[in-house]
């Protein structure tokens, strides 16, 4: 029977931060839009209801995927017996029980994301189904969780296929934050796509990190990821794209230039910004794939402590 320490592993904890982040961003545009003082005591009590469960179900998407992954990557060989960081490639839970846990974790989501729905609109049935948001929550849900299955599972995982990045943005971007701020007004603001943006393409190079580090490995199994269609020097020069458009998009917004509402402690964004970029040079510059593990770490959680300040900007 697998240890806990071995779930652990294959959960991958430190992807959790960066998963969360897009809840984060997604509460904290819509209560600003709101109006932070226009919340009554009930409506503050469904905002962080919402936003609880709303964290809770994309950690259990995130570890869904980081248990596929795990799975998938061991089956197509490209995870051996020297990846002692993997559950199942190093022995630590077998393939029964991986795929138990898939099972259950898919369940574990959904549930949690049809709680999500429920209070998000109190349980109302009216108000659940007038229109089509909330079917169209439902039906990105359930793609959600399959989505995280076939990262790298089946003879069609699109992770194979260069793929990861256009799922990435989707999911940590677009679906995430405007899903999570739809939950939360009931509304769509255009200008919400700038937040939205900014976290798909910090999970996108988070991701592309990832690639950068594996690409030598990937090429040998036939793992045709970005960075290993565009090789080492096309996957920094993405990367560079990357973190330069997603600031571009989101110091605008942070900083209320035009008519964009501006947020407090904007000069702190600006300096996260800068630590993001003196990360790029040293991407740039970097010869030594192996030394980009400690990379995706700096970015996953500097992107998480954006979207922890937006979220307490409006919440203390």
């Amino acid at each position: 029977m697998a240890t806990l320490s071995a779930w652990i592993k294959a959960g991958r904890p430190r992807t959790l931060p960066l998963a969360v982040s897009c809840v984060l961003i997604g509460a904290a545009v819509a209560r600003m839009y709101d109006g932070v003082s226009n919340y009554t005591s009930s409506e503050n009590e469904r905002f962080f209801i919402v936003v609880s469960l709303a964290v809770l179900t994309v950690v259990f998407l995130q570890v869904l995927a980081n248990f596929a992954n795990d799975y998938g990557d061991f089956k197509k060989g490209t995870d051996g017996p020297e990846r002692s960081d993997r559950a199942m490639a190093s022995g630590e839970i077998t393939e029964v029980e991986m795929k138990r846990a898939l099972i259950a974790t898919s369940v574990k989501g959904f549930v949690a994301g049809l709680a999500t729905i429920g209070f998000a609109f109190d349980f109302q049935i009216e108000a659940m189904t007038q229109g089509f948001g909330v079917l169209v929550l439902v039906i990105l849900g359930v793609f959600g969780i399959a989505a995280a299955l076939r990262y790298t599972m089946g003879s069609k995982s699109y992770g194979y296929k260069g793929l990861g990045d256009v799922y990435v943005m989707l999911f940590f971007g677009y679906i995430g934050v405007l899903g999570v701020a739809y939950l939360l007004s009931h509304r769509f603001e255009i200008v919400w796509l700038l937040p939205a943006s900014f976290s798909g393409l910090m999970a996108v190079a988070v991701l592309n990190l990832n690639n950068l580090r594996d690409h030598e490995n990937d090429k040998k199994h036939n793992k045709n990821t970005l960075v290993v269609r565009l090789g080492f020097e096309g996957g920094k020069r993405y990367h560079a794209g990357l973190l330069i458009i997603a600031w571009g998009l989101m110091l605008p917004f942070i900083l209320g230039w035009g008519d964009l509402v501006s947020w407090r402690g904007g000069m702190w964004y600006v300096l996260i910004g800068l630590v993001q970029m003196n990360h790029l040079v040293f991407v740039v510059r970097n010869k030594e794939p192996r030394l980009l593990d400690p990379e995706l770490k700096k970015v996953a959680l500097s992107s998480f402590v954006v979207a922890l300040f937006m979220f307490l900007t409006v919440t203390v």
